[in-house]
C-alpha cells in the first residue's frame, strides 16, 4: 500500500535534480538520469563532495537527448544559460569515476568554458557513450551511467520523517529530501487500512527485494552509504553543519562501515514509470545489518 510521490532524474551527475511526472526507465536508470558528468582536465569526475557549487547547476534536456541546457540557481545570477546540442560522435577519453576507468564523450569547448566559469576549476563535461557496459554490483547486480552505484536510489517519505524526529531531540531543524538525491520517492496510499501500511514503516525499503512500479520491475541491490553531499545545502551549494550525518550515526551505522539511508535497485524490467504508480512488493528479506 506504497505510491510513488515523486520521481527525480539528475541527467549531469552532482547537479541538481529535476522533478518529472512520467518518464521512462531505462536498464540504467530514469531516462538520461546521470548521462553526463563533469570532470577535471585529467578526466577525473567532479562532485559535491569537492565542488559543491555543481547543486546550483540546474541541467534540463530534451526528451531525445540531443539537447541540453545549463542554467545557474546562484542567488544574484551573473551566469548566463549554455544551449548544448549534444554529440555521441567526438572522440572518447578516458574518464575516472571512483578509481574505475570510463569513456566520455567529451562535449566541447563551449561547454567546458561555462563549467569551468561557473566552478572555478578547469573542468570537461563527457556524456555516457552508446556502448558503456557498466555492471554495477550487489545482491541483484546491473548497469548504470555514471550514478555513484545502483541504477535507481529508492527512498520513503516515512524514514525521512523518522530522521526528523530523530534530528529534533538534539534541537536540529528538518531537512528536504533533496539533500539524499533520490530517483524515486514513495509514501504510504491514503487508503492504506490498519495492518497494510508497511510505508509507514521507516526504512521498510531496505527490507524490499523485488517489486513491481507500474510497468517496471526493481531488484534489490544494497543499502545506500551515505557521505558528505548529505551536508550540502542543495539551494545554497555550500556545506552546512554536521546534519544529517551526525544523527544518522546513531542509528543508522553500517556493519561494512559508514552509515545508511535509503536503498539503490537494479532495474530487471524496464518501462514506463508515473508519480501515482501503486508499489507491489513481491518479495521481501531482512534488513541488512
Amino acid at each position: 500500500m506504497a505510491t510513488v510521490v515523486d520521481l527525480i532524474t539528475y541527467p549531469v551527475k552532482g547537479c541538481a535534480g529535476t522533478s518529472v511526472d512520467s518518464t521512462h526507465l531505462t536498464p540504467a536508470g530514469l531516462a538520461h538520469d546521470r548521462s553526463f558528468m563533469a570532470v577535471s582536465t585529467d578526466g577525473v569526475y567532479r562532485t559535491q563532495r569537492r565542488d559543491p557549487r555543481l547543486a546550483l547547476v540546474r541541467p534540463t534536456i530534451s526528451a531525445d537527448g540531443g539537447r541540453l541546457t545549463l542554467t545557474s540557481a546562484e542567488p544574484g545570477g551573473g551566469h548566463g544559460a549554455l544551449h548544448l546540442d549534444v554529440t555521441t560522435s567526438a572522440p572518447r577519453r578516458d574518464v575516472d569515476l571512483f578509481g574505475a576507468t570510463f569513456q566520455g564523450i567529451d562535449q566541447g569547448e563551449e561547454a567546458a568554458a561555462w563549467l569551468s566559469d561557473f566552478l572555478g576549476v578547469p573542468s570537461r563535461l563527457v556524456r555516457v557513450p552508446p556502448e558503456h557496459d557498466r555492471k554495477t554490483d550487489g545482491l541483484i547486480p546491473g548497469t548504470s551511467g555514471y550514478a555513484d552505484s545502483g541504477a535507481v536510489h529508492l527512498l520513503s517519505r516515512s524514514s525521512l520523517t523518522h530522521l526528523h524526529a530523530r534530528m529534533a531531540e538534539r534541537g536540529a531543524p528538518p531537512l528536504p529530501m533533496d539533500r539524499f538525491r533520490p530517483n524515486i520517492v514513495i509514501d504510504s496510499r491514503p487508503e492504506a487500512r490498519h495492518g497494510e501500511d508497511w510505508a509507514a514503516e521507516p526504512h521498510a525499503e531496505d527490507r524490499i527485494r523485488r517489486a513491481t512500479i507500474g510497468a517496471v520491475d526493481l531488484g534489490y541491490a544494497k543499502l545506500a552509504v551515505r557521505c558528505a553531499v548529505t551536508l550540502v545545502d542543495q539551494e545554497a551549494g555550500a556545506r552546512g553543519g554536521p546534519e544529517p550525518l551526525r544523527t544518522l550515526a546513531d542509528y543508522r551505522r553500517a556493519a561494512g562501515g559508514g552509515v545508511v539511508f535509503g536503498a539503490k535497485f537494479s532495474v530487471v524490467r524496464p518501462g514506463k514509470l508515473s508519480v501515482g504508480d501503486e508499489v507491489a512488493v513481491e518479495e521481501w528479506g531482512d534488513a541488512e545489518a
